[in-house]
């Protein structure tokens, strides 16, 4: 009872949003109280007046009502449609990062019972979240096992964290501190134990912060070491092989798919490509690449499209070249005796542009060889 007794009634304001959101919640108040204040006091009024035993005038009125039904249906119509066009604003607010160039973008990774949180310069914290004041942060989140939900009260932000898919929310915080963090989703057993903290610094403290306990790999530099190890570079390297998509200029460009689609290669899209490289298949490419869902965690994920991120800038005009169809595009020719993806069916294959059909190399004539019984 003596805690619920210290918690205030609505929490400190802290993030540029949550006044906004706060309007909105008090004018949703106000409205409720003045409906409820049209409804029950004349209810009230008329219970009274016309109790039983009461000696008043009780014969019926006959007259038009035309008027005050027009009334009571425009005036809460014109009253709602507000709320609805007010509150659908706000949500397209919430939901839209603005387009700030130094935008802080982090990781999260939620799992029975803890958030696991990667900044791009190679930090990672456990249940606690460091933030820059008066900085666009974006948490692109994810989840390892069953939903979760990131909220932080101060800030009126709450988002819900799904496996199998990214879900993004944003804030800018206005005020030094440290701020309380949930889950506000039931998750097991341990749901109560996964709290944690957001701590907001001013800029300098946070760059002071950043460069406690030395220099760190960051989030891309971990992604390529990890590219490599799993053979990736053997197709999708600058010298591989194997003909793959070239992830050279990749991130934020279309991507024509063998059904006629064109998509466009953002976050959501290469790490279903890792996880799930069978929903979208790339025109003029056979569906030869391996899954690594169960292979790799979610971190790792996010480390790779980290990665392909960074190429984004590299070569985007080579990125077209190669996977649009426009001229110069080039091809490859797979050898027997290339590194070919493990599943993959070894072989030589031709593949044309995008768009036409691929053709089979021509399989060499069969040359019998004696058989020792």
């Amino acid at each position: 009872m003596m805690v619920a007794m210290e918690l205030p009634f609505v929490p400190e304001r802290a993030s540029s949003m949550a006044a906004q959101t706060d309007y909105l919640f008090y004018a949703l108040c106000a409205l409720t109280l003045v409906m409820l204040a049209v409804v029950f006091l004349p209810m009230f009024f008329f219970l009274y007046r016309y109790r039983k035993g009461n000696d008043v005038d009780r014969t019926p009125n006959h007259f038009k009502t035309w008027k005050i039904e027009l009334v009571w249906s425009v005036i809460p119509l014109a009253v709602v449609m507000g709320i609805f066009f007010w509150g659908a604003g706000l949500y397209v607010r919430l939901k839209t990062p603005p387009p700030d160039k130094d935008t802080l973008e982090i990781n999260v990774v939620g799992k029975q019972w803890m958030w696991n949180l990667q900044h791009p310069e190679g930090k990672r914290e456990l249940n606690e979240l460091h933030v820059p004041l008066g900085r666009t942060v974006r948490l692109l989140m994810t989840s390892q096992d069953v939903i979760h939900d990131f909220y932080v009260p101060a800030f009126r932000t709450k988002q819900d964290v799904v496996p199998g898919r990214y879900t993004e929310q944003w804030f800018k915080a206005t005020k030094t501190g440290s701020f309380h963090l949930f889950c506000s989703k039931l998750c097991g057993m341990g749901h109560s134990d996964m709290v944690g903290w957001v701590t907001v610094m001013t800029p300098s403290d946070y760059q002071r912060w950043q460069n406690e306990g030395g220099v760190q790999a960051s989030l891309a530099a971990r992604g390529e070491r990890l590219f490599r190890s799993l053979g990736c570079s053997g197709c999708h390297g600058e010298n591989g092989l194997v003909r793959a998509p070239s992830l050279a200029g990749l991130y934020g460009h279309p991507v024509p798919l063998d059904t006629g689609e064109i998509v466009t290669a953002d976050d959501r899209y290469i790490h279903d490509s890792i996880l799930l490289p069978q929903r979208q298949i790339v025109a003029s490419y056979a569906p030869v690449m391996p899954s690594y869902e169960g292979q790799i965690s979610e971190e790792e994920v996010f480390q790779l499209v980290q990665y392909i991120k960074s190429l984004a800038s590299e070569a985007p005009d080579e990125y077209l070249r190669q996977n649009l169809d426009v001229p110069g595009q080039t091809q490859k020719r797979i050898s027997p005796t290339q590194n070919v993806p493990p599943g993959a069916t070894p072989g030589p294959t031709e593949y044309a542009p995008p768009g036409s059909t691929p053709v089979p190399a021509p399989t060499p004539p069969f040359q019998p060889q004696p058989t020792a019984y």
